[in-house]
């Protein structure tokens, strides 16, 4: 069985109290990706979205507030698609193959989460520390990554000893660098990262290092398997 194709574009609010209020996190987004936390206004967001700056603070207190909604938000996105491809249902290499191409695409699809992911590191994570839902948002993707390789190991197809969240982070930095470092890595070794060529190349290289390091080296025959 395979993952179902799925929407990687982030929605759009709509008409309605919870319109307006999804209408200012989408321009917000926008705003705080494209100019930084530091450089992005509330009076610039206000004037782009169909409210007013007061009912901006209305909804979200202050900017510092706004911001870390913005990444709840942009987390919530990631975890709600995570969940409908139904990895459980796959059988566990190909479920982990999934997961990692998805991770590869929506973060290629989505450049304004891996600014926002930047921009928060460069603040050192102070406004996640005002999250009240940060941690419950990404909790499901350390469950899923650990239900795939405790049924691979079951299988015999995944080695011991892998720590989940250590699996999760090589997954997250082989699919994160190829957004965040693109200008510089392109510039330096005059390389095009963003052809489809080239990232159907990066994809299948991200997808292939991480089943390699999980790979168990007696799955199949009862032998070890030589890895190339």
């Amino acid at each position: 069985m395979a993952a179902r194709p799925v929407d990687l574009r982030s929605p759009s609010g709509g008409p309605g109290p919870d319109g307006t209020r999804r209408n200012i996190l989408e321009i917000a987004t926008d705003e705080f990706a494209n100019k930084g936390f530091s450089g992005a206004r509330v009076d610039d967001i206000a004037a782009r979205t169909n409210t007013s700056k007061r009912m901006i603070y209305y909804y979200f207190g202050d900017k510092e507030r706004l911001f870390a909604e913005v990444l709840e938000e942009a987390y919530s996105r990631i975890r709600q698609i995570e969940a409908s491809l139904e990895l459980d249902q796959i059988e566990p290499e190909s479920a982990l193959r999934a997961l990692v191409g998805f991770t590869f695409d929506y973060q290629n699809a989505n450049e304004r989460f891996i600014r926002l992911v930047m921009i928060e590191n460069i603040h050192n994570g102070v406004h996640l520390d005002r999250s009240r839902r940060i941690e419950e948002l990404n909790f499901s993707a350390i469950t899923t990554l650990r239900d795939i390789y405790r049924r691979g190991r079951a299988a015999g197809a995944f080695r011991d000893g892998i720590d989940e969240v250590d699996l999760h982070m090589s997954i997250s930095a082989l699919c994160f660098f190829n957004v965040s470092n693109r200008a510089t890595f392109s510039r330096i070794f005059k390389r095009e990262m963003a052809t489809a060529d080239a990232l159907a190349r990066r994809r299948e290289i991200v997808i292939d290092t991480i089943m390699r390091y999980v790979k168990s080296l007696h799955h199949g025959n009862g032998r070890p398997t030589m890895v190339e």
